[in-house]
């Protein structure tokens, strides 16, 4: 029952990032169709999954004690990592963003810098402006949302937690999060205080790691 609700809370933190993605998408009414929330689903299990299985492999190397050790540190430094970039983006509120039209890497590698370019701005998944996610915009979206909980992937398999079963869960739950963001923003354009939450998957991580540690 334990290790069933650490899978969930861990899912849910690592989720959350694709409601508020979703539910920006809603505002700006842009729509997921099915078909690419099943890509977008698929994309975060390989990636999921890919890091869950470098972590299995560092989780070998040490004793299960250090194993241990380095898997909530690295939680703990995730989710203090997400609580400062809370604090630091509330603190430039006031700044204007106009240098985020650049592309990063954009000469060298572009396909990354379209990930970077997501990871800033959810909008801009929809590359050709058609109102909806679909074909290669759901499978670089579906990276960009992976990518960001890559490292929380690496300890949860040092953790000791079930590769394939917790990738399945992990991209079921980021697709069902995002399908419902999008929704939630499509009736609740005046919801404005989901941005006050973005805090809570740090904390969550940061609580798994302390528990573990300790």
């Amino acid at each position: 029952m334990v290790e069933w609700l650490t899978l969930f809370l861990l899912s849910f933190a690592v989720s959350l990032d694709s409601f508020t993605a979703g539910f920006t998408f809603g505002l700006r009414k842009i729509t997921i169709p099915i078909k690419s929330l099943i890509s977008i689903g698929c994309v975060t299990a390989i990636v999921f999954l890919v890091a869950m299985l470098i972590g299995e492999r560092l989780a070998a190397i040490f004793s299960p004690h250090i194993a241990d050790l380095i898997g909530g540190v690295l939680f703990i430094g995730i989710g203090l990592w997400v609580v400062y970039q809370f604090v630091r983006d509330h603190r430039k509120n006031s700044e204007t963003a106009s240098d985020t039209n650049a592309f990063i890497f954009k000469w060298e590698i572009k396909s990354l810098g379209i990930v970077i370019q997501i990871l800033k701005n959810p909008n801009r998944a929809d590359m050709d402006s058609s109102g909806d996610i679909k074909g290669i915009e759901a499978i670089i979206l579906g990276t960009a949302l992976s990518l960001d909980a890559f490292g929380a992937g690496i300890g949860a398999a040092i953790f000791g937690f079930t590769p394939i079963l917790t990738a399945a869960f992990t991209a079921t739950m980021s697709s069902l999060f995002l399908f419902i963001g999008t929704k939630s923003g499509y009736f609740l354009s005046r919801w404005k205080w989901i941005d006050k939450i973005a805090f809570v998957p740090g904390l969550i991580l940061i609580m798994l790691g302390v528990l573990k540690i300790s």
